[in-house]
């Protein structure tokens, strides 16, 4: 029987321990939790999705996430954070004001999720493409469009959950959400754009 491993809650659990004051150095995290680093990667770059703003919490989210997409796109092995991020990241309190609102979710995942189709979650070309949906997401994210945090925020917690539990079925749940998304959004932009350039006309 494979040994059980620590799922996210557990994660999340053992990171929110401690002074709500103190900071997280992203660093100390991918180094605790170098397994599933970019699962935890990701996982932290989508704690700002859900700070209760309509604008601005994107500008921070979404980049970040774009970065980790980045580095799957590159087939990197381990994630790479720039200096100026390396000592930065969530506060305590922040961890575990997420977890109290997301713990209703996670547990009812928890039941469902378990490391399964794994090559979805560790073949290069599988990385790749999550590396490209994350990385479109993450600039979706980005853009100044109001109450769409949340939204974004649920998705990409798919992700994360995903390839922190190694799970290969949920990754390609949640490979169809984002490219659904991805095209919504795409034959929106086309359409607005016809419409400017017939009023334009």
């Amino acid at each position: 029987m494979r040994p059980r491993h620590p799922t996210t809650l557990d994660l999340l659990r053992e990171t929110a321990r401690g002074e709500p004051a103190d900071s997280l150095a992203l660093a100390d995290l991918l180094q605790r939790f170098r397994e599933r680093a970019f699962g935890v990667l990701l996982l932290a770059a989508t704690l700002p999705a859900f700070i209760p703003l309509p604008l601005g919490v994107g500008a921070i989210a979404g980049p970040l996430v774009m970065l980790v997409g980045l580095q799957l796109l590159l087939a990197f092995h381990q994630p790479w954070l720039p200096r100026g991020l390396r000592t930065r990241g969530p506060q305590r309190e922040t961890v575990a004001r997420f977890l109290r609102r997301s713990e209703p979710l996670l547990r009812r995942l928890e039941r469902l999720v378990r490391p399964r189709w794994e090559v979805l979650v560790t073949h290069p070309l599988a990385l790749c493409l999550t590396g490209a949906l994350l990385l479109a997401l993450g600039f979706l994210l980005a853009l100044p469009i109001p109450f769409t945090n949340y939204p974004f925020g649920l998705l990409l917690l798919l992700y994360s959950v995903a390839l922190i539990e190694r799970d290969g079925l949920l990754l390609s749940v949640a490979w169809l959400l984002g490219g659904g998304v991805i095209g919504v959004f795409l034959l929106a932009s086309e359409a607005a754009a016809g419409w400017v350039g017939r009023m334009l006309a």
